[in-house]
């Protein structure tokens, strides 16, 4: 196969199909960081597949939460060769990466007017809070009544630890210049708030094993 050549990515059953057809560091590349959080930020239709949500992902992630990026890197033809479907995303570093977080949020592109982020995945309760801070910061966002609700456990969304999280479809719109930082802006808050109760909870749980082993 020609490196110009575009496969049907429709076709592929899973990353090993891609892996076969593209060539990573040519066609696409991956980059994955690590950080001391419950949180992991993922762009698995990053680079050139959804423009903008690299971006988009980083902008939320920052240096406080574990962050996975999967980017096209073609000159042309990225989402045609590279658009992996999130129910059949099980690329082994960012299996890894996740297997330990207990919130995911998967940050995809959509087409659509205006700004609006459209909310799925099985962390229901996440996913208003989400919604919520988004409205108040002006984004409009819906969680339910449309195309993209995320609900199938192997959705990379619900891969993490506790099988559950959510998916954000942005509009082109938020995919660009400041905008990109104003919704992370209204993300960054809930998923810090999130952060921190896990971290407080499994303190309180060492403290009290701690207390019981020297009991």
């Amino acid at each position: 196969m020609s490196e110009r050549s575009v496969p049907d990515s429709a076709r592929y059953r899973g990353y090993g199909d891609l892996a076969r057809a593209q060539v990573r560091g040519r066609d696409y590349d991956i980059h994955s960081a690590r950080a001391p959080s419950a949180v992991a930020v993922l762009a698995p239709h990053g680079g050139g597949i959804e423009n903008g949500t690299s971006e988009l992902a980083r902008a939320i992630a920052q240096s406080d939460f574990n962050l996975y990026l999967f980017e096209g890197l073609r000159c042309s033809g990225n989402f045609a060769a590279l658009h992996l479907t999130s129910a059949l995303f099980d690329e082994p570093e960012c299996l890894a990466l996740i297997a330990d977080c207990r919130v995911v949020i998967a940050v995809h592109g959509c087409d659509g007017e205006g700004e609006r982020v459209f909310l799925g995945g099985r962390d229901v309760p996440l996913k208003e809070r989400i919604a919520a801070a988004m409205i108040a910061n002006g984004i409009a966002a819906d969680t339910a009544g449309h195309r993209f609700p995320a609900i199938h456990p192997r959705n990379i969304c619900n891969r993490g630890a506790t099988g559950i999280g959510v998916q954000l479809e942005a509009t082109h719109a938020l995919r660009r210049g400041s905008h990109i930082e104003r919704l992370a802006a209204a993300v960054r808050p809930v998923l810090m708030q999130l952060d921190d109760a896990v971290a407080e909870e499994c303190n309180s749980v060492a403290t009290r094993r701690t207390a019981a082993a020297t009991g």
